[in-house]
C-alpha cells in the first residue's frame, strides 16, 4: 500500500448533487449528510455555493461548524462578493477551501462572459490571488475545460498556480469528452504546464454521455490526483461521476491503477441510502455498487456458480460496500441448486424425490410471479409435502379500542378441544392479538414480516395475511391466514405459524430420540 498513489476524494453531493431537479436539501439534511460523508472518509466536502442564497450560505456555515476532519469547501465565481461570501461562510471550518471558477471555452467566453482570452486570463489570476488573502487552500476551475482551446487552457492553469491555487480542477462541465480524449488532456496539462507539479490536478466529470466515471478513471491513469464526484452520481442534468463507482473501480482494479483512497467502503451503502432518503431520489435497482440488484443473481447458471465459488460471478464482496451479502433471487431462471440452498437456509431439508416435486411446483409458480419469496417456498413445501396438525385453532376474539385508548385484545384458542383464553394490550390491534396468543402458548416470537393482500374483489373481499416470525432459537417460520376480517386473518396467520413451529419442534425431538 505504501507504493500506492493516493487519490483525493472531493465530494460535491451537497453542492452539485443538490442541483438535481427535486433534490433540494434543508440545512438539517445537509448537516446529516455531511457527517455521514465524514464517516465515509471523504477528503473534501463541497458544502454549497454561499452567494447563491441565504440558505446555501447558512448550510456552508453550519456544515463548517458541525464537521471535523474533512476540508469544507465553498464555491465562488471569480468575483469579490462571491469570494467574500465564501470566506464568511467558512470562518468556523477546521480546514477551509475556497473554490473559484471561471469559464475558459470559446463558447462560454463569447456568449456568456463576452470577454476575450486575455481578460479571462487576468481575471482568473486576480481572483485566485484575492481568495488567497482569506484562505491558504484555494482551488480554481476553468469551467468547460474539456471544450477549451488546449494551449489557452494550459496558460490559464499555469497562471492560477503562479497566483497561489493549490488545486486546479479540470471540469468536463457538459459531459462532452470521451475517455481517451480526456485522459490525453490531463496528460498534456501535466507535461506542458511547467509548474503543474506545484498543484494538485483534479477532475470533475459530468455524465451526459454516461462517461463520467470512465473519464475520471482515464484522468487518474494520466496523472490526476483528485476526483470530484457525488453519492449516487447525483448532479446537474444526467449527474456527476459516481463516488462509489470510482472508489470501487480503484479498489477492485489495483492492478491497473495502483491507487488508494481514504474511503471506508463499508459505509458506501449506508451513505447511498441516506442521500436517497433525504433527497427523495430513488437509486435505480441495477445501479452499480449500491443498487438493490448490484449483488443479486437470478440466472440458474450464475446461482450455481456463486454457490460453488463466489468469485465466479462477483468481482467484489457485497460486505465490503456495506451490503448484507449476496442475494440469490428465486425466479423462473433459477436452478435446483439455488432452490435447495434457499430451503436449507430456511431450515427445510428434503429427500431427493420430494425436492424434485417441490422444485416442479416452484417452477410453475415462478412462471406466474416475477420473484418467489421465502413464504412462497415454505408454502410449497408445507402444503404439498408436509401435513401440519393444528395444535391451536381460533375459537373467539374481541377487540376493544378507542381514541387515546391502547387497543386490547381477548383471544380464545382451542388446544386439543380445550379452550384457553388471554387478554393483552398492544401498540395496535394486531400487536395486541399476537401478544395474547403468546400468553396462551407460552411462546414468544419476533415478527419479521407482515403483509396483507386482497385475494378477491368487492366490498367483502377476502384478505390474506402472510407473516414471518422467528423464535428465540431456531429457524424462521411463515404463516398464512385468510378472512374477510383483517384482524381475524392476522390471528389465523399467527396461529398457523405457531402450529408449524410446534410441529417442527416435535419432529426434531422424535428424530433425536
Amino acid at each position: 500500500m505504501d507504493k500506492m498513489k493516493r487519490i483525493i476524494i472531493f465530494d460535491t453531493t451537497l453542492r452539485d448533487g443538490e442541483q438535481s431537479p427535486g433534490a433540494s436539501l434543508d440545512i438539517k439534511a445537509k448537516i446529516e449528510i455531511a457527517k455521514q460523508l465524514a464517516r465515509l472518509g471523504v477528503d473534501v466536502i463541497e458544502a454549497g455555493f454561499p452567494i447563491a442564497s441565504k440558505g446555501d450560505f447558512m448550510a456552508v456555515k453550519e456544515v463548517s461548524s458541525a464537521v471535523k476532519g474533512p476540508c469544507v469547501c465553498g464555491l465562488a465565481r471569480a468575483k469579490k462578493e462571491d469570494i467574500e461570501r465564501a470566506r464568511d461562510a467558512l470562518k468556523s471550518a477546521q480546514n477551509a477551501r475556497i473554490h473559484v471558477f471561471l469559464a475558459t471555452s470559446k463558447i462560454h467566453m463569447k456568449y456568456k462572459l463576452k470577454k476575450a482570452e486575455e481578460e479571462i486570463l487576468k481575471q482568473a489570476s486576480e481572483f485566485v490571488k484575492y481568495a488567497r488573502k482569506f484562505c491558504d487552500d484555494v482551488e480554481f476551475s476553468p469551467e468547460d475545460a474539456s471544450r477549451s482551446d488546449v494551449d489557452f487552457l494550459c496558460r490559464v492553469v499555469e497562471s492560477v498556480i503562479t497566483s497561489g491555487a493549490k488545486t486546479v480542477n479540470i471540469p468536463d462541465t457538459v459531459g462532452y469528452a470521451i475517455p481517451d480524449e480526456f485522459g490525453a488532456l490531463i496528460k498534456t496539462i501535466k507535461t506542458k504546464v511547467p509548474n503543474s507539479n506545484k498543484a494538485i490536478i483534479s477532475v470533475h466529470c459530468h455524465n451526459d454521455l454516461g462517461l463520467g466515471v470512465s473519464n475520471s478513471l482515464a484522468a487518474i491513469e494520466n496523472g490526476a490526483e483528485q476526483v470530484e464526484c457525488t453519492i449516487n452520481g447525483l448532479g446537474e442534468r444526467a449527474g456527476n461521476a459516481s463516488l462509489e463507482e470510482i472508489v470501487m473501480a480503484l479498489n477492485t482494479r489495483k492492478d491497473i491503477f495502483a491507487c488508494a483512497t481514504s474511503i471506508k467502503t463499508k459505509e458506501l451503502c449506508r451513505t447511498s441510502r441516506l442521500v436517497s432518503k433525504l433527497t427523495g431520489i430513488v437509486v435505480q435497482p441495477n445501479k452499480a455498487i449500491v443498487g438493490r440488484n448490484a449483488f443479486s443473481h437470478e440466472a440458474g447458471i450464475h446461482q450455481d456458480g456463486i454457490l460453488k465459488k463466489r468469485s465466479t460471478y462477483e468481482i467484489m464482496k457485497p460486505e465490503d460496500v456495506g451490503f448484507g451479502g449476496t442475494r440469490l433471487v428465486l425466479g423462473k431462471h433459477s436452478g435446483k441448486h439455488a432452490f435447495s440452498d434457499r430451503l436449507k437456509k430456511l431450515g427445510v431439508e428434503l429427500k431427493e424425490d420430494d425436492l424434485v416435486k417441490a422444485f416442479e411446483r416452484f417452477k410453475d409458480l415462478a412462471d406466474k410471479k416475477k420473484e418467489v419469496f421465502d413464504e412462497d417456498l415454505l408454502a410449497i413445501v408445507e402444503e404439498e409435502l408436509v401435513s401440519v396438525p393444528e395444535t391451536y385453532t381460533l375459537d373467539y376474539f374481541n377487540i376493544k379500542r378507542g381514541k387515546n385508548v391502547p387497543p386490547q385484545a381477548t383471544i380464545r384458542a382451542l388446544k386439543h378441544k380445550k379452550a384457553e383464553e388471554e387478554t393483552s394490550s398492544g401498540d395496535g390491534p394486531v400487536d395486541a392479538c399476537y401478544k395474547a396468543v403468546d400468553k396462551i402458548t407460552g411462546l414468544k416470537f419476533e415478527l419479521l414480516d407482515y403483509s396483507l393482500k386482497s385475494t378477491t374483489g368487492g366490498k367483502d373481499a377476502l384478505g390474506e395475511v402472510a407473516i414471518r416470525i422467528k423464535p428465540d432459537s431456531g429457524n424462521e417460520v411463515s404463516g398464512r391466514g385468510a378472512s374477510t376480517d383483517i384482524i381475524e386473518a392476522s390471528i389465523r396467520a399467527y396461529l398457523n405459524a405457531v402450529n408449524k413451529f410446534l410441529f417442527a419442534r416435535q419432529k426434531r425431538l422424535h428424530e433425536t430420540m
